[in-house]
């Protein structure tokens, strides 16, 4: 999903998108969210910049072995969305996850820009 002129009431879309491709493990369809100049800052790792870096934390950085993520709401402006929702599944290791979580993005030529990710409890 390429968004090539972005509107507000194309938010929830573009995020509800996003996550369906991280928790299918569909690292090319989350490629398509990415701007190539992709920021994604989050707990607990230096940001990683560039979407080759991000792609590379999904492949190989991150604990999390499965999971799903459930969005509750979505608002934006035109230019910056915010989201928040919960997030159930299990790590690598075995043990079972469970947080709330929120997302505030920067939206540029119809793609992710900046993706920032706050948790309700110690990074994951």
């Amino acid at each position: 999903m390429i968004i090539q002129t972005f509107r507000p009431e194309d938010s929830e879309g573009l995020v509800k998108g996003m996550f369906g491709c991280i928790d299918g493990r569909d690292w090319a369809g989350l490629s398509d969210f990415l701007h190539d100049e992709a920021i994604y800052e989050r707990p607990g790792y230096e940001p990683f910049v560039g979407k080759p870096a991000i792609l590379d934390f999904y492949l190989t950085k991150r604990i999390i072995s499965l999971g799903q993520h459930c969005v509750e709401r979505v608002l934006s402006d035109g230019a910056n969305i915010a989201c928040w929702g919960s997030f159930s599944g299990v790590a690598k290791n075995g043990r079972n996850l469970s947080m709330r979580f929120a997302d505030v993005y920067r939206i540029r030529e119809g793609r992710i820009d900046l993706r920032r990710t706050f948790f309700d409890s110690p990074a994951i």
